[in-house]
């Protein structure tokens, strides 16, 4: 029974990797035998742990906050440890925003979402900017919200226009953050 709930937990993990990835490449609508193609598993494996499209997006989205906050940035400097994370931040931005699409804004799901997004991610930025402006390699004078904000209106759109390149411009953004 125990090995059961390991390949479940396995599965499911995989599941959630091959469907954010799916979702950043062909968005949300990204077809379920593609999502199980990527995870190696079965349709059936994907409707097991996820009955509904609806439960799949909001999977994504807390294993992608869930990763973003637990990101492993041991052994980097506290200006490239921020660099890395806003570069994963920026992943799952783009990402967000075609869950977000996918749900209704006015939902208490989605309010509940956002919420767990702004509880988790915002003390992790707080303590890499607090950290490298501490180290002297960025201003000191840079909020947590405010700079998750300005990165994510700068990923708006991207998902939608090849021509538009979101990374670069908020690598530009991390850049003037420079002391």
């Amino acid at each position: 029974m125990a090995t059961r709930r390991v390949d479940a937990r396995r599965n499911e993990q995989a599941l959630l990797d091959a469907a954010a990835a799916a979702f950043v490449s062909a968005g949300v609508e990204a077809p379920v035998r593609d999502i199980a193609a990527r995870a190696g598993v079965g349709v059936g494996t994907v409707y097991r742990h996820f009955p509904t499209r609806a439960d799949l997006v909001v999977a994504v989205y807390r294993h992608q906050v869930e990763a973003c906050a637990e990101a492993d940035l041991t052994g980097l400097g506290a200006y490239a440890a921020l660099a890395r994370w806003i570069d994963l931040f920026v992943d799952f931005l783009v990402t967000k925003h075609g869950l977000a699409a996918a749900l209704r804004p006015d939902s208490a799901d989605f309010a509940a979402l956002h919420t767990y997004f702004l509880d988790r991610l915002l003390p992790v930025c707080a303590r890499l900017l607090e950290a490298a402006a501490a180290a002297g390699e960025i201003r000191a004078d840079v909020q947590a919200y405010e700079l998750m904000r300005g990165v994510g209106n700068l990923c708006i759109g991207a998902e939608h226009d090849p021509g538009y390149d979101a990374r670069r411009l908020v690598g530009l953004l991390v850049a003037g953050l420079r002391s």
